[in-house]
């Protein structure tokens, strides 16, 4: 296979993992009275949770791209149906962090666990490197996504 067809099939299978990931985004946002939005938001304070970063509003409002009022009444929605809190940080108390709530975690785990178990399985069948040269490959796609949505779309200021 030639180098330019390697890569509009790996463009086409990115465009369709894409759009897969954005439909199963949003059934599982009309399945929870959600905003696509909110998904993301919980995303957001997920990972950073994850990794001890949790955030503040501002940090999610300037990852989202959005005004200090709409991550106001986004938090406030999440906040409202248990799925984001917002806790005094530990390390400075004037600030304010969101966790991801109680409610966020029981209903990603039963709407997405499956896709976990799943996902489970098909890596199963694959070597340490193969999956390191996946990782590699997702992320650099990532990073390349990310810049031109930068370019095209700056984020709202923190």
């Amino acid at each position: 296979m030639t180098d330019g067809a390697r890569r509009d099939e790996l463009v086409r299978l990115l465009q369709a993992y894409a759009t897969e990931s954005a439909r199963l985004a949003q059934a599982f946002s009309e399945q929870h009275g959600l905003h696509t939005t909110d998904l993301h938001a919980l995303i957001a304070v997920l990972n950073a949770d994850r990794v001890g970063e949790p955030l503040t509003a501002g940090r999610l409002g300037a990852h989202l791209g959005l005004s200090s009022g709409a991550t106001t009444a986004l938090v406030d929605r999440l906040e409202r149906h248990d799925y984001v809190r917002r806790d005094r940080d530990e390390r400075d108390r004037r600030r304010v962090v969101l966790r991801y709530g109680a409610a966020a975690a029981g209903i990603g785990q039963a709407f997405f666990g499956p896709l976990g178990a799943g996902m489970d399985a098909m890596l199963a069948g694959y070597s340490e490197a193969e999956l390191a040269a996946v990782a590699r490959f997702l992320s650099g796609v990532t990073e390349l996504v990310a810049q031109r949505r930068r370019e095209v779309r700056p984020l709202a200021p923190s």
